[in-house]
């Protein structure tokens, strides 16, 4: 698994975590911003007043209205890039990464409005009688690029499992076990019955079951968010201050967190921006192609709030959960991952500073700071490494009390003794268990957080809650939108062999490493940006002349 993880990371780092990705995305927001006259602010308040126009639904064709057409669209962006996804950015970059996420929201709020613009005025009604429309249909109607529509509908459908359900349920699983004992391969089951259920009825169950669930766990999270900051007000200027003064600098050292570098801070921070609010991915655009509209650019107001509720509200909210009660900082007993995990040469301490500092270089790959890892064997004696003279690594941070631990041959989980093969800085034997204390990230870190208010340990149930309706809501419009890059490619036969395929996969990854999981996210949000951004930028004229019209038709 460490092997494959380190394949996946080697192809990422030519896509999403390549050093032009951010500018290619944050360029394409800062164009038509400044092209457009910055429609996120001029037509801000327009938006919510169509979003909530009860007359829309009388005028023009479609299969949803504005409200559940967003809340589809909601429901695919707010899920584990609100949670875990923002606690993976803050454990990598620091609180430098949220400055960049938001960032990438305010320049998100205008790609979403001009990918939601063009996919509604493209959109097809299909043989049996439903409406289709998103990035492909602009690519094979609009540019006549029919090669590319359909590189961009196979990316699609790799990004429904990569982004739509694979992370989802995953942190479901990791929530879930940390939280109520349940075993990760139960709750996948019992989530993928329930999706099978869900997606059966298509668009407009999917969409009334948005409409639905949206509103009900955003109330949740932000009432259980505020429990948390209420409690650490102390921190909340402290908090603010570090998001915005480490923007171009990095995030210092503080606790166990090694430190972030500006170039960490930076990349994470706008690709988990992107994994939040998916502006410029053009997986929204699907969704909001199905709005009762004939006014394409009045769908794409409604959906210019999406980045702004979604990162620059939830997200901002997470992060000051997470920093203001500083979980961030502190190391707790956890299981360790393969990919997580690591046996360095050499004693290395996060209190002696000339130590921590070779331990930044090391960990935020600074050139010619890398420190060897161990090969050879290791000795254990009742779960204790005995060896000297090397330091054990898990979550970027210094492992403390680490036992290891192996199956006896009643099956019973016994504390290990005896020699350990270590290859490249890992356990060769993956039978053994390595629990101990370090930091932690994604889900578990938000978890964590949550139980710092007022309402003490029950305030992880807020977070097992919410990340379950916010996840399990997200898989379940990613199936419609890999459903309708299907039937792009396919036709409808295509559909009940994929919705199959799904919910296996959903399945699957509930009980796959978690480290691979945001790998495989990562790479699949390239696939579809890249085409998506070009397209877009191709329409450009096109774009200025609808929203020109548009315009003048509401001062009218």
């Amino acid at each position: 698994m460490l092997g494959l993880n380190d394949l996946l990371i080697s192809v990422d780092s030519f896509l999403g975590s390549a050093p032009w990705f951010p500018f290619y995305l944050l360029g394409i927001g800062l164009f038509f911003t400044v092209y457009l006259r910055f429609p996120q602010i001029r037509f801000f308040k327009h938006a919510w007043k169509v979003l909530f126009d009860p007359e829309e639904k009388s005028k023009a064709h479609g299969e949803t209205s504005h409200f559940q057409a967003m809340s589809m669209a909601l429901s695919g962006t707010i899920g584990t890039g609100n949670m875990g996804g923002v606690a993976l950015a803050i454990y990598l970059g620091g609180p430098a990464a949220i400055f960049w996420m938001l960032m990438t929201a305010f320049m998100g709020m205008t790609t979403k409005f001009v990918e939601v613009s063009l996919s509604h005025k493209y959109r097809i009604d299909t043989d049996d009688g439903t409406v289709a429309g998103g990035p492909m249909y602009v690519m094979d109607r609009g540019l006549g690029w029919k090669p590319l529509a359909v590189v961009f509908a196979a990316a699609v459908v790799l990004s429904s499992f990569g982004s739509g359900s694979m992370p989802q349920v995953n942190n479901i699983a990791q929530v879930m076990n940390s939280t109520f004992g349940i075993e990760m391969w139960i709750s996948g089951l019992v989530l993928s019955v329930l999706l099978a259920f869900v997606i059966i009825g298509g668009i407009t169950r999917i969409a009334s079951f948005a409409a639905k669930v949206v509103p009900t766990m955003a109330a949740i999270y932000i009432i259980g968010s505020f429990c948390v900051i209420i409690t650490n007000y102390d921190q909340i200027l402290p908090s603010f201050i570090s998001i915005f003064a480490d923007a171009f600098t990095g995030s210092a050292a503080i606790g166990g967190f090694i430190g972030g570098a500006f170039a960490q801070a930076f990349s994470i921070g706008v690709a988990r921006g992107l994994f939040s609010n998916e502006a410029g991915q053009g997986s929204s655009a699907i969704a909001h192609a199905s709005a009762i509209t004939d006014e394409s650019v009045s769908e794409g107001m409604v959906s210019l709030l999406e980045p702004f509720i979604d990162t620059i509200m939830i997200c901002t909210l997470t992060g000051l959960v997470i920093l203001s009660s500083g979980a961030w900082t502190k190391k707790y007993e956890n299981t360790f991952q393969a990919a997580d995990f690591a046996i360095l040469e050499g004693v290395y301490s996060d209190t002696n500073d000339e130590q921590k500092q070779a331990l930044f270089n090391h960990l935020n790959f600074v050139e010619g700071g890398a420190i060897p890892t161990v090969n050879g064997e290791i000795d254990v004696v009742a779960g204790n490494m005995v060896s000297t003279g090397v330091t054990i690594i898990n979550a970027r941070s210094v492992a403390e009390e680490v036992v290891f631990s192996k199956e006896d041959d009643n099956g019973d989980l016994k504390p290990y003794s005896g020699k350990l093969n270590i290859l490249n800085g890992d356990v060769e034997d993956t039978d053994v268990v390595i629990n101990g204390k370090s930091l932690v990230h994604s889900a578990t870190l938000t978890s964590k957080a949550f139980t710092t208010s007022f309402l003490g340990e029950n305030g992880k149930y807020i977070v097992a809650f919410s990340l379950t309706l916010f996840a399990f809501s997200t898989a379940v419009a990613w199936s419609y939108y890999g459903d309708r890059a299907i039937t792009y490619i396919f036709g409808a036969k295509g559909v009940l062999p994929y919705r199959i395929c799904y919910v296996i996969g959903f399945f699957v990854a509930a009980i796959s490493d978690t480290a691979i999981i945001w790998t495989v996210a990562l790479i699949t949000v390239a696939l579809m940006t890249i085409p998506n951004v070009f397209c877009m930028f191709m329409m450009r004229k096109e774009v200025k002349e609808m929203v020109e019209d548009y315009a003048k038709k509401i001062k009218k």
